[in-house]
């Protein structure tokens, strides 16, 4: 088991790391709209969005992998109504490469985020 840590993404917030890898699965932890400072960005979902999956791509490269090698994300949306505006962003990053998905309503997020994504990925292996 290997711990994934950058510093091209924020820094874990509470007793977790960034991913694990094991036996070339990449487990990720949710990803939300920090900059690698560890300073929330201001915006709306669109914004949001962008900076968690520039997060999470950080986090993939430091695994020597990229979102082509993701099989599965999970997004936990503070508002399902921002469901369309995700998926179009989300879209902007992964092209024509479709992992396995799963979108999740909740209450709340960590620092009141509206969207937080994690993943796993296959790392190293050819498609």
């Amino acid at each position: 088991m290997q711990i994934i840590a950058t510093d091209k993404a924020p820094q874990a917030i509470g007793p977790y790391s960034q991913a694990i890898l094991v036996d070339g699965m990449l487990y990720s932890s949710g990803q939300i709209a920090l900059t690698p400072e560890g300073e929330l960005i201001e915006g709306d979902v669109a914004a949001q969005t962008r900076q968690v999956l520039h997060n999470l791509s950080a986090v993939l490269a430091a695994a020597g992998g990229s979102l082509n090698d993701v099989v599965k994300t999970t997004i936990f949306l503070a508002d399902m109504e921002d469901f369309a505006t995700v998926n179009d962003v989300y879209a902007e990053f992964f092209g024509t490469h479709r992992p396995a998905r799963s979108t999740v309503a909740v209450k709340t997020l960590p620092k009141n985020v509206q969207v937080e994504i994690d993943c796993i990925a296959r790392i190293g292996a050819s498609s």
